[in-house]
């Protein structure tokens, strides 16, 4: 039998600063995040109540919103490129899946993300690259 633990965050308004436009563009008024994290089955399935015994993604999410807010952005995928990086950074954090999307984007309506999967390999690849 094979099992897969994941922390999912959904819909995370990023106060965030990204791309130019234009006068008569649509200016998004939202960027939200979806992050889907693959950890270990035994940092979900565990014996005793406790943080020492789980992932602790409160960090990550504050580095998240760190990231978000340094600096003004030209493209999503920068964006993304440096939460890939931040979640590397954490050995428990197996694969991972990014959608950043922005709202609206064309008379008042729409949404657009990028999105990004890293399997194992892939992952640590970036890691790899980090050091």
């Amino acid at each position: 039998m094979t099992t897969n633990a994941s922390i999912e965050l959904k819909d995370l308004r990023l106060r965030t600063d990204i791309g130019t436009y234009q006068p008569g563009d649509t200016v998004p008024d939202a960027h939200l995040l979806d992050l889907a994290l693959w950890i270990d089955t035994g940092l979900v399935l565990i014996e005793a109540d406790g943080m020492a015994h789980v992932f602790d993604y409160d960090p990550l999410i504050l580095e998240i919103d760190r990231l978000a807010r340094d600096c003004h952005y030209e493209t999503q995928e920068r964006l993304i490129s440096r939460i890939a990086q931040a979640c590397s950074a954490h050995s428990e954090i197996i694969a991972m899946e990014i959608n950043l999307r922005k709202s609206p984007v064309h008379n008042g309506s729409g949404s657009l993300g990028v999105k990004l999967h890293l399997d194992a390999t892939a992952l640590n690849q970036l890691r790899a690259s980090n050091k």
